[in-house]
């Protein structure tokens, strides 16, 4: 195989590099809209449906910790499995989808502080408006912490894809320049061709 042949071939195989890293994009793209669409009504309908029979039995905890010692120390295992691990797994899909539907949103300190400020909203939210809800700080601290973990298992991998098939769908193939005299051979640095006399 002669040199035009093996740079042919060497194109062909980094256009389909290319097209597959830009299908793997709209891949990750379309599944995290999906999914986002599913974990908000998931959300909604775990934080935000009222509680009546609740009422005169939760109550509002702005101390960072006390929830989790109640939860530890008076609370049978199964239940603080219950409320503890819960709170984590419902933060774990902020790490994956924020920093691949929010570019602004990518780096492990701003999912954090992105999950911390929209599950402080949701804690606002439940605490003054849904029946039988309260609002309780150790709920955003255990939910950002989920955040964090869902972006370190998987948030940073969706994101690289991401990175690379936006890359690869603003990269064009270049055709170099080849600039030399009527012959074919590369003209010395700093030299033009002569123009033919006309007198």
């Amino acid at each position: 195989m002669d040199g035009r042949g093996a740079a042919a071939v060497g194109r062909e195989r980094a256009g389909r590099r290319r097209w597959l890293a830009v299908a793997a994009r709209w891949l990750v793209l379309a599944t995290a809209l999906l999914a986002s669409v599913a974990f908000a009504a998931a959300l909604a309908r775990i934080t935000l449906v009222p509680v009546p029979g609740a009422v005169g039995h939760v109550h509002d905890n702005l101390r960072p910790g006390s929830s989790l010692r109640h939860y530890l120390l008076h609370s049978p295992v199964p239940d603080a499995v219950r409320q503890v691990g819960g709170n984590v797994l419902l933060g774990v899909p902020f790490g994956p989808l924020l920093p691949v539907l929010w570019p602004k949103a990518r780096g492990l300190f701003r999912v954090l502080l992105a999950t911390a400020v929209l599950m402080l909203l949701v804690e606002l939210v439940q605490g003054a408006l849904i029946t039988g809800r309260a609002f309780d700080v150790d709920d955003i601290v255990l939910n950002t912490g989920g955040a964090v973990l869902g972006y370190l298992l998987l948030g940073r991998r969706l994101v690289r894809v991401v990175r690379r098939g936006r890359t690869s769908h603003a990269a064009a193939p270049q055709q170099p320049e080849h600039h030399g005299t009527a012959h074919g051979r590369q003209a010395p640095p700093g030299t033009e061709p002569a123009l033919a006399r006309t007198d």
